[in-house]
């Protein structure tokens, strides 16, 4: 338990911290999933979709909720996932 006035502050502050970086990460997630399931699919407005998400991951990014390389990797594969999709 926190001892002094600001230690029990950064509690409460970390709390909230941590259910919004929470928010976020899930909403990363579902994102992916649904990008994921549209290219799959062969859903016409797969592209679209994809770009959306990555719109999102980077506002995540900017905002300091995941890493860039993290990101970037996400990012590469749903990219390589469209691309052999529309190509095939």
């Amino acid at each position: 338990m926190a001892n002094t006035k600001s230690a029990k502050k950064n509690v409460l502050i970390n709390e909230r911290n941590r259910t919004r970086n929470l928010r976020y990460k899930t909403l990363s997630k579902t994102v992916i999933k649904e990008a994921n399931l549209a290219i799959e699919s062969g859903h016409e407005q797969a592209e679209a979709l994809v770009r959306s998400t990555l719109r999102t991951l980077d506002k995540l990014v900017s905002k300091g909720i995941l890493k860039q390389s993290t990101v970037a990797r996400k990012k590469s594969r749903l990219a390589i996932r469209l691309n052999k999709k529309v190509s095939a």
